[in-house]
């Protein structure tokens, strides 16, 4: 039998395994590669394979009506009904007759006659009796958990921080694609020798609103062109790049970069630094492996003679670098990441609570441990991709408590990002700038 390699029979091979763990945008890449597609083959495998997860909630909701409870169902079946659904309900230009057709072919192909008139029943049963009216849900926090496919905690905990209103507008933009922005390497060409390229070569591109030496790219992936492969610029979200502005590098700093993997901040310092001025940025990451992803990005972006990366747990800097040895201090911390829903959308189901409060105390402990190596009148950044109050706010109030010796200092940044708000903090949302969630702070040594 001829295995089915259809986009469709791709995209549901990639979400059982990311069911089963894997990570959605890992997945899709190593499906993208080892299958020879056209372009508007990979287009469509990469919108069933992030539409699907970014409506599960949604669509196991639909499809629940419409399988017996306790009714044990293979997880590749599922996916395939689950993308079925996904299709129907928000491709509209996907014919229902290709849709069915392909579902049912593809459970005749992988299964047997049983699974193959499941999922014919199944398909048949949604097209005869429609779905649900998601509307008619009374409780409002459930009706928004299915509505955007966010869970239930985490449609309260934005509320709860930012009002309803600003809430809803978060959740209307999480499932929309993702922009592609990039960073021009000043180490290597100016921002105008970059754009002018990128036209030559077919790009549109835009100046980014939120973050300097930064633009927006269509009509192509921006590693598709040659300033990428000669390390004039790299592809990094605009908001990503705050935290690296708020820092104010100067030329000849000692800067660490405490949680540095895969290196795009790392990248972003050194192309700041002056090596002939000892200019350095010292990156640490716990796992081996990711402090050589560190070492080649710095290569390529030809910075690597101001980069020493370590393996190091940053919790554990005490005892390998001595107190007050850095101007400048970078802890883009470990968190939930729930400002990337959009490009890692099943961020959204794995965390709960607990794993917040568990991810304060590793937040804490870091910046705890590190801050004992900036030097007086240095600056520490603290940020995070996350929008939860609990990782950001609240860690940086604990940390000014307990830590006297430093002070809030007003995030600044190029682009003048929400100058005119009432807090030393920066907030990112999604729906501001159309970019990542982020959060940035800094704190400046006082003695």
């Amino acid at each position: 039998m001829t295995k089915n390699t259809t986009p469709r029979a791709l995209a549901v091979e990639a979400l059982t395994r990311v069911a089963n763990g894997a990570y959605s945008n890992l997945q899709l890449e190593q499906t993208l590669e080892t299958h020879n597609l056209s372009d508007v083959d990979r287009r469509f495998v990469t919108n069933l394979v992030y539409g699907t997860i970014q409506h599960q909630l949604t669509l196991d909701y639909y499809l629940e009506g419409f399988i017996k409870p306790n009714q044990k169902v293979l997880p590749w079946v599922k996916m395939t009904l689950l993308v079925a659904l996904y299709q129907e309900i928000y491709l509209d230009r996907v014919p229902k007759r290709a849709i069915f057709n392909e579902a049912i072919q593809l459970a005749k192909d992988r299964g047997h006659e049983g699974i193959r008139r499941f999922v014919t029943g199944v398909l048949h049963a949604i097209d005869r009796k429609g779905l649900p009216d998601l509307s008619q849900i009374k409780d409002p926090i459930k009706r928004l958990s299915l509505e955007y496919s966010v869970p239930e905690w985490l449609v309260t905990a934005i509320q709860d921080q930012v009002g309803a209103d600003k809430a809803l507008s978060i959740l209307k933009t999480i499932n929309q694609p993702a922009a592609q922005s990039v960073r021009v390497n000043v180490a290597m060409a100016t921002p105008e020798e970059v754009r002018q390229s990128l036209e030559d070569q077919g790009y549109t591109v835009t100046p980014s609103i939120v973050a300097g030496n930064a633009f927006r790219l269509d009509d192509k992936a921006a590693n598709q062109s040659n300033v990428f492969e000669t390390g004039e610029l790299t592809i990094q979200d605009e908001s990503a790049m705050l935290p690296v502005e708020a820092l104010q590098v100067r030329p000849g700093d000692q800067v660490l970069d405490a949680c540095a993997a895969p290196g795009g901040k790392t990248t972003q310092i050194a192309a700041l630094l002056d090596a002939h001025s000892g200019g350095k940025v010292t990156a640490l990451d716990l796992h081996p492996k990711k402090v050589a992803l560190i070492e080649k990005n710095a290569e390529r972006m030809h910075v690597a003679d101001r980069v020493d990366a370590v393996a190091l747990d940053a919790r554990k800097i005490n005892d390998q670098f001595p107190k007050k040895q850095f101007d400048r201090i970078l802890v883009d911390a470990p968190c939930s990441g729930l400002g990337l829903i959009r490009r890692k959308p099943e961020i959204r189901y794995e965390k709960t609570p607990a794993d917040i409060q568990q991810l304060q105390r590793v937040q804490l402990g870091i910046l705890d441990a590190v801050s004992e190596k900036l030097k007086a009148n240095g600056i520490l950044v603290y940020s995070t991709c996350t929008i939860l109050d609990t990782e950001n706010g609240e860690v940086v109030a604990k940390f000014l408590a307990s830590h006297p010796d430093f002070e809030s200092m007003r995030v600044e940044t190029s682009q003048n990002v929400k100058g005119d708000r009432s807090t030393d903090t920066l907030n990112i949302y999604p729906d501001d700038f159309d970019s990542d969630g982020f959060f940035v702070s800094a704190f400046r040594r006082k003695k």
